[in-house]
């Protein structure tokens, strides 16, 4: 298992255990990647997973640049193009995880950013 990963899997355990549901993991295109893409309820969660063992240059939420935040939502446009049906809402939250690798913190930031470019 990459470091990744092992992340993804705390990330993903602490949010099934909060009622979402997984709909893919690692949804790649050459426009980016989407670490866990969500439903909660009718909404689909792009869910961007970042892991710093320290707080050192902002810790792992200060590290979604608007650069990363850009690259999210054109993998969620991506992703939506084989969509069926009328587009449901969708949504941007990072789930970051910080401390030792042993036992992290996990911090939630649910609508974390708007795709940019969206208002």
């Amino acid at each position: 298992m990459t470091g990744g990963q092992r992340w993804e899997d705390h990330a993903l355990a602490h949010l099934t255990a909060a009622g979402l549901v997984l709909e893919r993991r690692n949804h790649r295109c050459r426009l980016g990647e989407i670490d866990l893409v969500m439903r909660e309820g009718e909404t689909l969660v792009a869910v961007e997973v970042r892991y710093r063992r320290g707080a050192s240059h902002g810790g792992a939420a200060a590290s979604v640049t608007r650069a990363k935040q850009r690259r999210l939502a054109l993998a969620m446009r991506h992703y939506l193009m084989g969509w069926r049906g009328p587009l449901p809402p969708v949504r941007f939250d990072v789930v970051a995880l910080s401390g030792p690798a042993e036992r992290p913190s996990v911090e939630w930031l649910r609508a974390a950013f708007d795709a940019p470019g969206s208002g």
